[in-house]
């Protein structure tokens, strides 16, 4: 499918998603030179090595676990080392870096356009300058606007420099799906945005960014053109119906199994329970973010989340998991072979065959990788079987959402962590191309086969 190009620079022979491996990876670790830096620490000292490699590759796979706690273990340099590597693994550093060319008036070649291509799951190279800078465009107005709202409601609790501070940090954070807070340098105050959970205003400012963050930028500049087309695409109708219907389903899920857990949803009013259903039901597919204690919900919830993580938000996003559309093909194929059709047909439109096997093998890949590194996470961590799955699918799915082994984990298991967050958020289909380039069509088909099924 990708084939490399011949030169004799090592460099210009990697194929595009070679390419976004090492992009990814030169990232991660320029990311932990700079968090091992005694300037990074409030300590003063050189974090762990390994510490600084866990942060980068999280805040670059835009993820949100932590070994440490930002707020307080790093200075305003390693908290900005933090969010700028978000910022740049939210948009894709290859968009980054064709901004910077764009401003200097460079020509982007066609192999940077396969690049870009790939960064941001399009299926061509057609109009996609045009895309990054509508990318730009989206980015700095959304994450301005949470931010000067966010500063407005914080300003409220803390001196005004450290609630614009703070409203910038995690406009960045919320919008990325990074799931990254400083509230552990406020005495008292518990992780996350629990100290939230009933409050509209945050509700309302944090629920919208997350999901325009996981929709991605292709939905969005199909949303702004709508007045003027008057119609959506295919990628976009089921990126929203399917975002919608999941959102419904997994607040009205949260909200029957915490009713009455005194330890969640039972001490509020109805309105604080449906602003913490809707929450938890649409911070749980990518953001991060909590208003509920997650290591305190019932299991069922858990592990109900671990699906909605496994699922995860839309392509060419910040989000991870096999994506929404992925899910939606799956339900789809399920669908049409109950009903006897050959076709999966979305909105009168009918999907093409090599999408379902891709569709199939991604789904497959994903859950392998996860039932694997939960089994050996089990031998390795001193933990429940339930904590570890919901940690590796959080990983994986770059969700940032923990029950409380991050903290906890061996060396090993911080390694093999670090391994799941840059696999998912290339996805294992791309590292399959990184690994195995090459992909020649079959010069002659076996004859056909039958096999029993069921």
């Amino acid at each position: 499918m990708f084939k490399p190009v011949r030169s004799r620079n090592p460099l210009l022979r990697l194929n595009p998603p070679q390419v976004l491996a090492a992009g990814f990876l030169v990232m991660i670790l320029a990311g932990s030179g700079l968090l091992c830096l005694p300037a990074a620490s409030a300590s003063g000292q050189s974090m762990a090595y390994l510490d600084a490699v866990f942060m980068a590759a999280s805040a670059t796979c835009v993820t949100g676990l932590s070994v440490v706690n930002p707020g307080v273990d790093l200075t305003t340099f390693g908290q900005l080392v933090l969010i700028g590597l978000v910022q740049i693994g939210g948009l894709g550093f290859m968009t980054v870096a064709t901004l910077i060319a764009l401003v200097f008036r460079r020509r982007i070649t066609f192999r940077e356009r396969l690049i870009l291509q790939e960064t941001l799951s399009q299926s061509s190279t057609e109009g996609i300058i045009r895309l990054i800078r509508k990318v730009l465009v989206y980015a700095i107005v959304i994450e301005s606007v949470g931010a000067i709202l966010l500063f407005a409601r914080f300003s409220f609790e803390m001196p005004l420099g450290q609630a614009a501070y703070f409203g910038a940090f995690h406009s960045i954070s919320i919008f990325n799906n990074a799931g990254f807070d400083l509230f552990g340098a406020i005495e008292g105050r518990a992780g996350s945005l629990i100290h939230y959970v009933d409050d509209p205003f945050i509700n309302l400012i944090a629920m919208p960014m997350i999901l325009l963050g996981g929709i991605g930028f292709i939905v969005i500049a199909d949303l702004l053109a709508f007045p003027k087309k008057r119609k959506l695409s295919l990628h976009s109708k089921v990126v929203l119906s399917m975002t919608g219907a999941l959102v419904i389903v997994g607040a009205i899920v949260i909200f029957v199994f915490e009713f009455n857990n005194p330890a969640t949803l039972k001490p509020l009013d109805l309105s604080g329970k449906t602003f913490a259903s809707f929450f938890q039901s649409v911070t749980s597919r990518s953001a991060g973010l909590a208003t509920l204690d997650v290591g305190a919900l019932r299991q069922a919830t858990q592990f109900f989340i671990v699906i909605m993580m496994f699922i995860g938000a839309a392509p060419g996003s910040a989000g991870g998991g096999i994506k929404v559309t992925t899910f939606a093909i799956l339900i789809g194929a399920v669908l049409a072979m109950i009903r006897g059709r050959q076709d999966i047909v979305f909105f009168r439109y009918r999907i093409a065959q090599d999408r379902v096997y891709k569709a199939i093998t991604f789904s497959l890949l994903s859950f392998l990788l996860i039932v694997v590194a939960a089994m050996i996470l089990s031998v390795t961590e001193n933990y429940s079987f339930l904590g570890i799955l919901f940690e590796t699918t959080s990983a994986y799915a770059t969700a940032g959402i923990s029950m409380g082994l991050t903290s906890q984990l061996t060396p090993f298991g911080q390694f093999l962590i670090i391994v799941l967050m840059f696999v998912g958020r290339l996805g294992p289909i791309t590292l399959a191309f990184t690994l195995t380039p090459k992909m020649d069509k079959e010069p002659f088909r076996y004859p056909e086969g039958k096999v029993t099924i069921g």
